[in-house]
């Protein structure tokens, strides 16, 4: 369930990629290409997603260079109900000023039936994969475009850059960038992002799941101050539906 294929770029040929694009540009392109194809392959029926993070934020910062500066398609955040106010405040933020048809998703009733932050597994089915399943059927997407790398998860390592789920397809531009060409990414455009990456985290997710990371960036899990529990069952959790 979780990603059989329907387009190029496997973790088979991850080396080959990473070979074959040594530059930022280079990968830039790969990924303008691989979302320039997707808009047109589904078009009127794709939505991105934006979690506030620093590679939701690329892959919404590459779309609206496609659009001419207006990010050509619906974007998709999911709201836990504890995630960072800094990261809750970034996201308004850019809704604003990049004009964002912002649609935020939270799955109230799943919230009733669970403790959230107590099991990893069930909150994470409930307050996201559910959460994203329910988005997706009640717009009538048929993909969703995800900043999911091959490199900042082990269950993720083996991702398609066109990946089918349940009723739609994933769409994963960035699958070859890995931690630092994000921020050099970032850096050249100087595109704004969370705050909370300059006070020590590297990967954001809900508030009573992450810490601080000890070691900087590009050196070491780049997830390792998310709650582990929730690491070591991931890929049952994309297999579910998670990204």
């Amino acid at each position: 369930m979780a990603g059989r294929p329907v387009g190029t770029g496997t973790a088979a040929g991850l080396s080959t990629d990473q070979e074959k694009m040594q530059t930022l540009e280079e990968k830039e392109a790969r990924s303008i290409g691989i979302l320039t194809e997707a808009l047109k392959r589904f078009e009127g029926k794709i939505a991105t997603t934006f979690t506030g993070g620093k590679d939701s934020l690329t892959v919404l910062h590459m779309l609206k260079q496609i659009g001419g500066g207006k990010v050509p398609v619906p974007v998709l955040n999911l709201d836990t109900t504890v995630k960072f106010k800094e990261v809750l405040e970034f996201r308004d933020r850019m809704a604003r000023e990049w004009d964002l048809d912002l649609i935020i998703a939270t799955n109230r009733e799943g919230l009733k039936k669970i403790k959230i932050a107590v099991d990893h597994e069930q909150c994470c089915l409930v307050m996201k994969a559910q959460a994203i399943d329910a988005a997706v059927a009640a717009k009538g997407w048929k993909a969703l475009i995800t900043g999911v790398r091959w490199d900042e998860q082990p269950a993720r390592a083996g991702e398609e850059y066109f990946s089918e789920r349940p009723g739609h397809v994933r769409v994963q531009p960035v699958l070859h960038f890995g931690e630092l060409d994000i921020w050099d990414y970032i850096g050249k455009y100087r595109l704004p992002y969370c705050p909370l990456y300059d006070q020590g985290y590297r990967s954001l997710g809900c508030e009573p799941c992450t810490v601080k990371s000890t070691r900087p960036r590009g050196d070491g899990p780049e997830r390792e101050g998310r709650a582990q529990e929730k690491e070591q069952i991931m890929a049952q959790l994309r297999d579910l539906g998670y990204f």
